[in-house]
Order: structure tokens, then C-alpha cells, then sequence
């Protein structure tokens, strides 16, 4: 026990062991993602000062409620069967399940979704929240600051740049896919874009005119899809059907890529030989589609995972930076 007569506060171990409260409380919370040193050293400093972690009292001294939120600008019912989604809350969850805090998700596109969202953050039921799928000028970006609780972006939005956010390479990532096409020796090149109200989107779409100008090569061959399946079997069609001289696309998504290969199949055509094709994400069924997707792989669960990190840092009164992942491209059959 320390010298005086009330037991010893969080402070004090964390001033003991030469660390900040943060890392502390992550310790005696058995986060997985702390290093041994730290451990050991805050394992010293509880022996040394008899302290007695108590989450309870911790909680109520700190207003913490002991629960984040993961707000998805979606109301769409089958988005449990998107993997990219469902890659993304593993590990959110994964990291989640090191701290002593609790996930809510809010689908949060529609009017109903936005209130449920407005109540917890009014009545001040969420230590911090996570943004995910945002598009231009969408207003959860705005409520949840609002709100004063730390806000971490999974990508960013369209309109701004947020002080933290997760992102991929996205524009990095569908450079490299066409420029890969072009050392094949292709060079009527179509794209079939994502959302392009969403950074996402726009950042693929960027990397592919990049990749086709540096290459003196026409970027007009191009259809808008919305990441869905059927979306890409649209975009597939019409590129098909106003550009007859097509030899390769870039699709900005996996998803879009299985649709985009159903209606080549459909109409006859053979992939890679007459038209190459290559996706982004490099989700499961990339591997399994007919032919196998040559794609640009996104670390998609380690967004969720480091966005987490992200948020518990900025909880518990640490400054971390935003991150960009690498993406890195897969090659398969279709390219």
C-alpha cells in the first residue's frame, strides 16, 4: 500500500511503471496487444502499491459506460451476407474481446436508424464510436462528433478528412490491378466502378485512370456498379454492348467481379483468353469463383481490427495516427 492512508489510484501504477494510464488499463483489462515489457513492468508497480484494479469503481470515477459503437451507413438486410462487412466486424470484435468494453451496431442509414444512433450518444451511452461505409455529405459523421465521444472513420468520407480514420491503398491498389493488366498486353481496358459517392469508390476509379494515362491509353470505357454482385453483371452487360473491342476490366470489387464473370460466361466469352478480369478485396469466393479471381487484396479484417485499436487509444487519452493499410495484388486465373 502507498504511505497514505486511501489505497493506491491508477495514476500512481501508471507513474510507477513509467507508462501511461492507458497501457495500465489495458493490462489489467488482459488486452493480447500489449507488450511483455509493459506487462511486466505494470504487474511490478500493482505489487509494489497493493493496488487492486476495481473496473466497476474505475468505470463510475471516469463516466465510461464500457461500450463502443460500430455505426454502418447501411440499412440494407443482406448486408450479414457482404463479407467484406462481415470480415470487418471479426475484427472489430477480435479486438474488442481484449478490453472490458461492449459492441453495439447500428445500421444507421435510414431516418429510425439515425435516431437510435442520436439516443445512445445523448444519453451518453457509448465511450466512442466507429464509422463505417459513409458516403458524401453523410450525416452520421457529423452526429457522432457532435456528440464529444472519440470517432474513429473505417476509410474516408468523400467530402473530408477526418482527424482518425483506417483506410486502405485503394487508389494504390487499382493502379497496380491495371497496370498489371497492361504489362499483360492489354489495351482496351474497361472499368466497372464502385459507389462514386464514396471515397472507396472514387479512390478505385482514380487509380485506374492513373494506371490508363500514364499508359497513353483511353479511360472512356467505363460502367457504375454499387459494390452488389448484380450491380457488376449490369456494368458487365453495358460495357459489353458499348465497347465490342474490350480485352480486359478492372472491377472495383469482388463482388461485382463474380457478376461481371457470370455474364462473360453467359455471353460466351472466354476468360482470361478473349477477356481478363480483376477484382478488389480478394474476398473468400474470390478463390472459388469460375475461374479463379485475380484480385487486389485489402487486409479487410485487420481494418476492423486496427480501427478498434484506434478508438480504446483514443479512450483511454492517447493521440495515435491515422493509418492507410497496403493492398497487395493476387494473381489468379482470370488475369
Amino acid at each position: 500500500m502507498t504511505k497514505s492512508d486511501r489505497p493506491p489510484t491508477l495514476e500512481e501504477v501508471a507513474q510507477r511503471a513509467g507508462l501511461s494510464t492507458g497501457t495500465v488499463s489495458r493490462v489489467i483489462n488482459n488486452a493480447q496487444h500489449v507488450s511483455k515489457k509493459a506487462r511486466q513492468a505494470v504487474e511490478r508497480a500493482i505489487d509494489e502499491l497493493g493496488y487492486i484494479p476495481n473496473t466497476s469503481a474505475r468505470s463510475l470515477a471516469t463516466q465510461r459506460r464500457g461500450a463502443v459503437v460500430l455505426a454502418i451507413s447501411s440499412d440494407d438486410p443482406a448486408l450479414f451476407a457482404n463479407l467484406f462487412f462481415a470480415e470487418v466486424i471479426t475484427g472489430v470484435n477480435a479486438v474488442i474481446e481484449e478490453t472490458d468494453l461492449e459492441l453495439l451496431l447500428v445500421l444507421a442509414a435510414s431516418e429510425r436508424g439515425r435516431e437510435r444512433l442520436t439516443r445512445i450518444l445523448q444519453s451518453r451511452g457509448a465511450d466512442g464510436v466507429m464509422l463505417l461505409a459513409l458516403r458524401e455529405n453523410d450525416p452520421l459523421s457529423t452526429m457522432a462528433e457532435d456528440a464529444g465521444v472519440p470517432v474513429v472513420h473505417g476509410g474516408r468520407p468523400l467530402d473530408r478528412t477526418p482527424q482518425w480514420y483506417v483506410d486502405a491503398d485503394n487508389r494504390g491498389g487499382a493502379r497496380q490491378a491495371v497496370e498489371y493488366l497492361i504489362a499483360q498486353g492489354r489495351r482496351n481496358i474497361g472499368t466497372v466502378t464502385g459507389p462514386l459517392d464514396m471515397h472507396v469508390g472514387v479512390s478505385r476509379y482514380l487509380g485506374f485512370r492513373e494506371a490508363m494515362a500514364l499508359a497513353s491509353l483511353s479511360d472512356t470505357r467505363v460502367a457504375n456498379g454499387d459494390f452488389s454482385e448484380g450491380s457488376g453483371a449490369k456494368g458487365m452487360a453495358q460495357l459489353l454492348d458499348e465497347h465490342p473491342d474490350l480485352d480486359a476490366v478492372f472491377v472495383a470489387s469482388d463482388a461485382m467481379a463474380a457478376g461481371a464473370l457470370t455474364v462473360l460466361r453467359d455471353r460466351g466469352h472466354e476468360v482470361p483468353g478473349e477477356i481478363a478480369v480483376v477484382g478488389f478485396n480478394d474476398i473468400v469466393t474470390a478463390q472459388h469463383t469460375q475461374p479463379a479471381l485475380t484480385t487486389v487484396r485489402q487486409p479487410i479484417e485487420a481494418l476492423g481490427q486496427e480501427m478498434t485499436r484506434v478508438l480504446v487509444r483514443l479512450i483511454d487519452g492517447e493521440r495515435p495516427t491515422p493509418l492507410i493499410l497496403p493492398t497487395e495484388l493476387v494473381i489468379r486465373d482470370s488475369a
